[in-house]
């Protein structure tokens, strides 16, 4: 795949993984981890399914020695352990209980889990992301600045929003806090350590105007964030727009590999 597809794919497999942490809950609040996004995100990674009695396996593949298992369920434990081992301690059958040795394991997993929940999604996550191919080179920046650029040209919202959505995961833009965000655009920029906000990408859903602002605006005061408003509007001027924006943010990252 080219760098853009591994990019894409890359920004896909991070949302998937947010959204099933989502899907966990509290402790004890009953709600049920959305296997079909697990199974999704599973698809993007190194894993061969397998189904043993009721369970839903995913093992880890290249396989080590033992192997490392995922049981798809609300849990989401991931074992390190043979697979025999896992279906007894999870799936049982009245003979296998017999035993007091085999009763301590189904009791007691803690010697073969590895993980569960949150961090079994983290792992799940850095092992689809590590397959990916993402080193770029100045014309991979270009391409995307360039497909930008015709997209704005068009009117085709969808294809802009995708260039600068690359362009953001190349340059750990976030979306700004609620204060910050405006009807029909999208926003996103660079979080700094005091929390301000900058430079800040605007895309306008409504007329496809494309803005910039390259300095910090703190999202707790009312008339930056007002400012950022009048930009948004075009009442106030933004410090780039059009496919400048796409030639800024290019630059920025090429400057970030110097």
């Amino acid at each position: 795949m080219s760098f853009k597809d591994n990019l894409l794919k890359k920004i896909k497999i991070d949302d998937l993984s947010k959204k099933i942490i989502a899907t966990f809950g509290p402790p004890d609040s009953g709600r049920r981890v959305d296997t079909k996004l697990v199974r999704s995100l599973l698809a993007m990674g190194p894993y061969a399914h397998r189904i043993e009695r009721d369970l839903d396996l995913y093992i880890q593949q290249p396989e080590s020695q033992p192997p490392v298992i995922l049981v798809l369920d609300n849990e989401m434990k991931i074992y390190r352990t043979s697979v025999e081992d896992v279906v007894l301690r999870k799936s049982p059958v009245v003979k296998e209980m017999v035993s007091i040795r085999n009763a301590i394991k189904i009791l007691k997993d803690s010697d073969v889990v590895v993980s569960r929940k949150e961090v079994s999604v983290q792992t799940i996550q850095d092992l689809c992301i590590a397959q990916l191919e993402l080193t770029f080179t100045q014309k991979d920046l270009e391409e995307i600045a360039l497909q930008g650029t015709a997209a704005l040209e068009n009117n085709y919202a969808d294809a802009v929003i995708e260039s600068l959505m690359l362009f953001g995961e190349l340059l750990d833009f976030k979306t700004p806090p609620q204060a910050m965000t405006i009807r029909h655009h999208w926003i996103a920029g660079a979080v700094a350590s005091t929390g301000k906000i900058g430079p800040l990408v605007i895309f306008s859903k409504i007329d496809n105007s494309l803005k910039a602002i390259t300095t910090q605006l703190n999202p707790l005061d009312k008339a930056q964030v007002e400012f950022l408003n009048q930009v948004a509007a075009g009442r106030e001027a933004p410090t780039l727009e059009g496919a400048d924006v796409f030639m800024y943010l290019k630059d920025q990252i090429a400057q970030q590999q110097l």
